[in-house]
């Protein structure tokens, strides 16, 4: 079988760098042919070094003039041409029109997008114009962009059956989720029949703020709300996973990947991250899926599919585990959540607005500019605004981006309202 080829953007990040650690433990299957960090230049060299890699890009255009991009064009052009690819000239760009063009590179064959934030969005959307099979963990894609996004996968789909590439049962595999609750529910959802299911439900870790109260809630700390009890990850996705936006952006994501309407999509809280997600169906049947918490697992199913390879971690052991807790969400004190969902119910362009607000909310959140309630309060302002103005139908990336700065600038003003 050839080697999957890849181009991992944000590979210097959590899912980055444990997508690298995939590769290490299946180089006979897996190889790197494209990297794209934001700034970590360093880290990038060191990765472009160790797999050998030709094309990179570095999203911050400030470091245009930086000693170690001539480094990394020196680099990729001293290194060896694998085999198949004596075309292919080695490349290194700056700013984020070079990180969306390793998604057009033809000897690409999967681009695992973890890019943080909106500007993921124009990487997945080019990825699947170019028909690649796209491993997504940038949830904005889905979260802004999923009217856009969910066709170009169709077709893309569409195409990998027609000409055989798909496997012989199962989806065609052109968008493989690489979050942990929504590579879960695809797992579960494979052999099933849609018609059957009653209901998704998405299962929370409730975070490091669980059972607290509003007005326990009211001297948090950047350094408190980074703390997350089982999950290893960036700052601003723990961030919203203490404030419980994290789930309220899965369940948008879950709406647009498996086409199910919001009131079959429920969180549920497990505190111990044992059980990933459930699919409850007609018959009152749920399967479940349990494993280690590591990102690895779901990161190389989304390589790996239709397969299944060796596991990259220790596996569960049942014996140890001990029991397994459920509880409702406190919608009421973590109040994210009730506005992620009435944003995707919404829908239009009001989720590219809530995600643009968090974004700019978490951000003045860790510069300790506004306090932690403070990110729900505006985000719901923002939304608020928009809503009176209009919400739109999504019909195009431009518009989408429009739409984004105007709610980064609204954000704005209001956490330096809330400071002065």
């Amino acid at each position: 079988m050839a080697k999957r080829r890849i181009a991992v953007l944000g590979s210097t990040g959590s899912i980055g760098t444990q997508t690298l650690d995939v590769v290490r433990q299946h180089g006979d299957k897996l190889e790197i042919v494209g990297l794209a960090v934001n700034s970590s230049l360093d880290v990038l060299l060191a990765q472009a070094r160790e797999f050998g890699v030709r094309h990179l890009a570095v999203g911050n255009a400030a470091l245009a003039n930086d000693p170690r991009c001539d480094e990394a064009r020196a680099l990729v052009r001293s290194l060896a041409v694998p085999e198949g690819q004596e075309d292919a000239e080695a490349s290194f760009g700056v700013g984020s029109e070079a990180v969306v063009a390793l998604t057009q590179l033809p000897e690409v064959d999967v681009v695992v997008n973890a890019l943080v934030g909106a500007a993921g969005l124009e990487a997945s959307y080019t990825t699947l114009k170019a028909g690649k099979v796209l491993a997504l963990a940038n949830k904005e894609s889905l979260v802004v962009g999923g009217d856009l996004i969910m066709p170009l996968a169709a077709a893309v789909d569409a195409d990998r059956r027609a000409s055989g590439v798909a496997p012989a049962t199962g989806p065609a595999g052109a968008l493989m989720p690489i979050d942990s609750e929504h590579g879960a529910i695809y797992q579960c959802l494979l052999g099933e029949n849609p018609r059957e299911i009653s209901k998704l439900w998405v299962t929370a870790s409730g975070g490091p703020f669980r059972g607290k109260t509003i007005a326990d809630l009211e001297a948090v700390t950047p350094a408190q709300a980074l703390a997350h009890p089982t999950w290893n990850m960036g700052a601003k996705i723990s961030i919203d996973s203490s404030t419980l936006m994290n789930k309220g952006l899965e369940v948008i994501e879950a709406h647009h990947l498996f086409a199910m309407p919001y009131d079959q999509i429920e969180v549920v809280v497990q505190p111990q991250s044992a059980i990933h997600s459930m699919v409850e169906f007609t018959d009152g049947s749920v399967l479940a899926h349990l494993g280690t918490t590591d990102m690895r697992i779901p990161i190389q199913f989304a390589l790996s599919y239709p397969e299944r390879w060796e596991a990259p971690v220790r596996p569960l052991d049942f014996r140890t585990l001990g029991s397994l807790e459920f509880a409702a969400p406190d919608v009421d004190t973590f109040r994210c959540l009730s506005l992620a969902r009435h944003a995707g119910e919404v829908g239009g362009t009001l989720p590219a607005v809530m995600n643009a607000a968090n974004e700019v909310a978490v951000a003045a959140f860790l510069a300790e500019q506004i306090g932690y309630l403070d990110i729900a309060r505006c985000v719901e302002a923002t939304m608020d605004a928009h809503e009176g103005a209009g919400v739109q139908v999504v019909e195009s990336l431009e518009q989408l981006k429009a739409v984004d700065a105007w709610a980064r600038a609204f954000a704005s003003e209001w956490a330096r309202g809330r400071r002065s």
